[in-house]
């Protein structure tokens, strides 16, 4: 699974990959209109369509359709937009266009696929996984969550000790 957050503006100088993160359709229409490939990818393998379906802007999805964007393409990961979208509107116009359903279970990514359980394949997706996380997060910030969750759990210890 590809984590997606708000610092992806920080890792891509992509200006149509930028106008999907930021929701700008003005810009992306655009920069399409001027021939700017509606497939480009970022350093994970996704594209517009990846980035503007996980923030549920299904207006930038209709118009990368509208210029050619292929709905089926997949990032590094094995994920297509569906794969990383969670908002209803938008996965009604992928799948309205052409993505079936289904596509998240053949290709499942999860510690029960019998593909990824030999001796390597879960810690690895684990792996992976979590640096994953950690890039898009920021090491900081996973390291002060770390802790947050730590002193909360001790606070939690410490109330129930006191009403025992």
């Amino acid at each position: 699974m590809s984590y997606v957050f708000i610092n992806d503006s920080s890792q891509t100088n992509v200006p149509l990959l930028q106008a999907c993160i930021d929701g700008d359709l003005p810009f992306a229409k655009r920069l399409l209109e001027t021939g700017c490939d509606p497939n480009i990818r970022d350093n994970r393998g996704r594209t517009g369509l990846h980035l503007a379906a996980a923030r549920g802007n299904v207006d930038i999805c209709r118009l990368l359709h509208k210029f050619g964007a292929d709905l089926l393409a997949t990032d590094y990961q094995g994920n297509t937009a569906l794969h990383l979208c969670g908002h209803v509107d938008t996965i009604q116009f992928l799948v309205s266009n052409g993505l079936k359903i289904d596509i998240c279970a053949m290709e499942s990514h999860s510690l029960l696929n019998p593909n990824l359980q030999s001796s390597e394949g879960v810690l690895s997706s684990f792996r992976t996984t979590w640096q994953e996380f950690v890039e898009d997060l920021g090491f900081w910030r996973v390291l002060l969550l770390l802790v947050v969750i730590a002193l909360g759990v001790l606070m939690i210890i410490f109330f129930n000790s006191i009403v025992i």
